[in-house]
């Protein structure tokens, strides 16, 4: 029987209380220690587990197999992971699409350096989603595809606008537009900008004399986020935002609409709709980090994506018992 893997939590909101829950649904996996820049032994408490602070990170070199990165992708995860690539296998969940390229190119140096495999950009949009996307496009070459997201909470952007001076709380939620779904849906190939698709809207706990006008103008011109977007600013008390924006729930769908042959038509539509998004994408970064680990044994380096890696390295399973079962 093979060792369990040996995993590292760095950052423990949301997604790494989600990810911790993960590991325990993984009989081949183990965690040894959550980092956090918080004071550990307070955390310790909550987590109940060996909990270290971050700079510690470098002492598990070798007693670790892979860290699960669970910050931001605003300023957490462009430092942290290539920081932690040099030492450790790592997966991460960087999320803003625009810097993909350039966040890949900064890891892969240091995880070529370090001689480790660093698997950035996954959960499921980007992760499952662009899976999808590729998947369909190679099929349907002669078509379009549409990717929606909602109606639910997106971390990523509720952490953007978290980090806006003067806010002390805040929610965003992503809403598609339903007839232009439909319409997708119906057959028709629409040329859609990003603001004909979604709305964006936001709810905001103001800290105590915070200019709101600046906050509301700083988180629509906001860049990569919402300045594409028709995006509302409500502010909300304290209260009102535990008591009725507290949930985690998102979802979304892709659909290729496309043309095969003479003219037939083919639909093809991917989708999600999950009560907790934190905790899906936590189960979707878990199964990278395994196969983050199968990467390194069969000798790989450096920084890979989704469609870097084999579906089968995901599974527990082996290829025969895969080939046996599913296929």
């Amino acid at each position: 029987m093979t060792s369990p893997i040996r995993v590292g939590i760095v950052g423990y909101g949301n997604l790494g209380k989600g990810v911790q829950q993960a590991i325990a649904q993984n009989p081949d996996m183990e965690l040894v220690a959550i980092f956090t820049r918080r004071e550990p032994q307070q955390l310790a408490e909550i987590t109940g587990t060996v909990t270290e602070h971050i700079s510690a990170a470098e002492e598990y070199i070798g007693k670790i197999d892979v860290m699960i990165l669970c910050g931001g992708s605003a300023t957490d995860l462009p430092e942290q992971t290539p920081q932690l690539a040099r030492w450790f296998n790592t997966v991460d969940s960087f999320d803003t699409h625009a810097k993909i390229p350039e966040f890949f190119t900064a890891v892969d140096k240091s995880a070529q350096e370090g001689g480790s495999v660093s698997v950035i950009s996954t959960g499921w949009d980007p992760g499952m989603f662009s899976m999808n996307r590729l998947l369909m496009q190679s099929i349907l070459p002669v078509g379009e595809d549409y990717t929606f997201w909602g109606t639910g909470v997106s971390q990523g952007h509720s952490d953007a606008i978290r980090r806006v001076p003067g806010v002390k709380a805040g929610v965003q939620y992503t809403i598609p537009v339903q007839e232009v779904i439909d319409s997708i849906r119906g057959g028709e190939t629409p040329q859609l900008s990003t603001r004909e698709k979604h709305r964006r809207e936001c709810y905001v706990v103001a800290e105590e004399g915070a200019d709101r006008e600046a906050i509301t103008r700083s988180i629509v011109e906001m860049p990569n986020y919402f300045a594409d977007y028709d995006t509302t600013v409500n502010f909300v008390s304290a209260e009102e935002l535990a008591a009725k924006h507290s949930g985690m729930p998102h979802g979304g769908f892709v659909i290729r609409s496309g043309v095969t042959g003479s003219g037939s038509k083919q639909i093809a539509e991917f989708g999600l709709k999950l009560d907790s998004n934190p905790e899906f994408t936590a189960s979707v970064l878990a199964a990278y980090a395994r196969a983050a680990v199968r990467l390194k044994r069969e000798g790989h380096t450096g920084a890979k994506t989704v469609f870097d890696i084999p579906l089968g390295h995901l599974s527990p399973r082996s290829a025969e018992e895969l080939r046996r079962e599913l296929l």
